[in-house]
């Protein structure tokens, strides 16, 4: 009672019970036991004689505790896991390996069709004659044959069944078709947030341009009208600050290049 309710208070399934054995104890003693063996097959050998002269040897066997052989996992395609057994290569079983009647060919390489078409057809005509079986009188009480509405149904059975298995056939084509049409809308999305920014750039390099075009003109109406309002001096700092900024290299180098004596000089000039 207790192990059910802390099975319904734990959200996720137990670890198998064997998880106490592997104590530093018992894996000792596998090791131990692996030596004294030497040649031998561990699994038939007593674990009680070559262990004789060690304390606490339990009665279960120590083989128990061996790890997994991965080659005997590869050669068998699956493995268990906490009472569950998990394929090493994940495939979908086909409806005849499920114990069904299979009506399409089984290789996926080969076209179903045609196949399919006929199991289509089929269905179709089984459900008209399912309708002609429910229209008919019923069997008379000496009758034992079994009625002919559920020979009818048994058959739609099996064809609902194999075309629900084709269609879980499809499942990965499907998935990679979804996959190709998510990327392919990505790359589009993608070409037109790009080719917005090229056209942003473009519109910038125009404004850019017809700014420096603008600047370009700038100084002939500029310098008249600073000779008459503010004379030589400040047409000459209204041409060197234009000039500075249609030719920034230069005039960063030659910033770069002036000392002190040229500053003190050209204040004199000025003074």
């Amino acid at each position: 009672m207790e192990e059910e309710e802390a099975e319904l208070r734990n959200p996720f399934p137990s670890p198998p019970s064997h998880y106490t054995k592997y104590t530093t104890h018992n894996l000792r003693l596998l090791d131990l036991f692996r030596e004294r063996v030497a040649d031998a097959n561990i699994s038939s050998a007593s674990q009680y004689e070559a262990l004789s002269d060690q304390n606490d040897v339990p009665e279960w066997p120590l083989v128990q505790l061996e790890k997994p052989r991965v080659d005997w996992i590869l050669e068998e395609g699956h493995y268990t896991v906490f009472g569950d057994t998990w394929f090493v290569k994940e495939t979908i079983p086909s409806l005849a390996d499920l114990g069904g009647q299979q009506l399409y060919p089984v290789d996926p390489s080969v076209d179903r069709r045609p196949a399919l078409r006929n199991v289509l057809r089929s269905l179709l005509v089984t459900y008209s004659r399912l309708l002609d079986a429910l229209l008919a009188p019923p069997p008379t009480a000496s009758s034992t044959a079994p009625p002919e509405w559920q020979r009818q149904v048994e058959w739609i059975t099996v064809l609902g069944q194999n075309i629900m298995a084709a269609a879980n056939d499809l499942r990965p084509v499907q998935a990679r078709g979804n996959l190709e049409l998510m990327l392919r809308r990505q790359l589009e999305l993608r070409r037109e947030e790009t080719k917005a920014i090229h056209a942003k750039c473009d519109a910038l390099e125009a404004k850019l341009a017809e700014i420096r075009m603008t600047v370009q003109t700038l100084p002939r109406d500029a310098t008249v009208q600073a000779v008459g309002r503010h004379g030589t001096s400040s047409v000459n700092s209204v041409l060197f600050s234009q000039y500075f900024w249609l030719n920034p290299s230069s005039q960063l180098q030659r910033v770069a290049s002036t000392t002190i004596e040229d500053v003190l000089c050209w204040a004199e000039e000025i003074s």
